[in-house]
């Protein structure tokens, strides 16, 4: 295979290091390796985040993050295969490969390129997907708002510019009841019962068409055996929206059909928020026409669109922020996921003309 390069031996390398939601020291502990011998000096900061200035660089101060973390438990096979030209394994798109663009760059910003380029900020941030709920870019947003003119998260396919920040209400939804024997108790409320229809009264949910909007239950819990009355059960709801209005509609319309069944069968019910991301959008047509110009010069088409991503946590925090996409690849968030290893060289020389654009921005 032609055009492999130094990015996709890292991406090989980084993926098969673990990065379970929660537990992405391992891979914050090998990154911070590659930096170190890379000449830069990466520290830790409170949230688990790996950080590293780089010296040099002129004009704006910014901040190119990727996320360390992955969807995958800690038991996931994530060694990667090759089959037919294509390099397969979990998380090998989403993000080792963004972790390994961000990688080469500081590799060869320690050989002298490229220039020119802003003052730069590297991040490797924890609790991007899932449940982390974006809590390393909100704490490094948090602690640097003041202090940097743009935030660039370092993530998805080539091409991608995400230039809005697409919010999400997670919550919990927990029946409690007295359970019993399925024929001794007969007639007794079940959670299971009431968490079935719950779902189905979730699905039935009337979502717009704009502004774009959906609803997911992913995880599904509760029961103790075919023949009890079950005690328990609960379910993990996912809205988002395009819009913050009609996200915090759907979030409340949401929980009013999970607490309206709880009545009708006569069951306890508990709503947790397990997570919330903001939808949001900042005054960033420059930042984004940068990153569009960048990507036209190296021959990629750009595509505009909103979705969540560590850029989030800077949009809110009014801080010009977009996510910039840097591999081609598919399945993200499946066991199957692959990519093209080919693209990440392409994906790096985007990623050059990007700084390029911002040392005069």
């Amino acid at each position: 295979m032609t055009g492999l390069g130094r990015a996709a031996a890292l991406a090989r390398a980084i993926c098969e290091v673990p990065a379970p939601p929660f537990a992405e020291e391992r891979r914050a502990a090998y990154l911070s390796e590659l930096w170190c011998s890379a000449g830069l000096s990466p520290s830790l900061d409170a949230t688990g985040n790996l950080l590293a200035e780089v010296t040099g660089g002129t004009g704006p101060r910014v901040v190119l993050a990727a996320h360390l973390d992955t969807v995958f438990g800690e038991d996931t096979d994530v060694t990667v295969r090759e089959a037919g030209g294509r390099w397969h394994a979990p998380g090998l798109g989403d993000n080792s490969s963004s972790l390994a663009v961000l990688t080469a760059l500081a590799e060869e910003i320690a050989a002298g390129e490229p220039t020119p380029r802003p003052r730069l900020l590297l991040a490797a941030t924890v609790g991007e997907e899932g449940l982390g709920d974006l809590r390393g870019a909100k704490a490094l947003v948090r602690e640097l708002s003041h202090d940097i003119d743009a935030f660039v998260a370092v993530d998805g396919h080539l091409g991608g510019v995400i230039d809005r920040a697409l919010g999400s209400v997670r919550f919990e939804a927990e029946y409690r009841g007295p359970g019993g024997h399925s024929w001794g108790d007969r007639g007794t409320p079940s959670a299971v019962h009431a968490i079935g229809e719950a779902i189905h009264a979730l699905t039935r949910v009337d979502l717009p068409r704009s502004p774009a909007s959906s609803l997911n239950v992913g995880i599904v819990r509760g029961g103790t055996g075919v023949n009890a009355i079950a005690e328990t059960a609960s379910c993990v709801v996912d809205v988002r929206s395009v819009e913050q209005s009609e996200l915090l509609r759907l979030a409340g319309e949401a929980e009013r059909r999970v607490r309206s069944i709880a009545r009708r069968h006569g069951l306890e019910v508990r709503l947790t928020r397990v997570g919330e991301r903001q939808a949001a959008s900042v005054e960033n047509e420059s930042l984004a026409a940068a990153a569009e110009r960048a990507l036209r010069s190296v021959g990629v088409g750009p595509r505009r669109a909103a979705s969540s991503t560590d850029a989030n946590a800077a949009m809110v925090a009014g801080v010009p922020a977009l996510c910039f996409g840097v591999y081609r690849g598919g399945d993200a968030h499946r066991k199957s996921e692959w990519i093209e290893p080919e693209s990440l060289e392409l994906g790096l020389a985007a990623l050059r003309a990007l700084l390029r654009e911002l040392s005069a921005w």
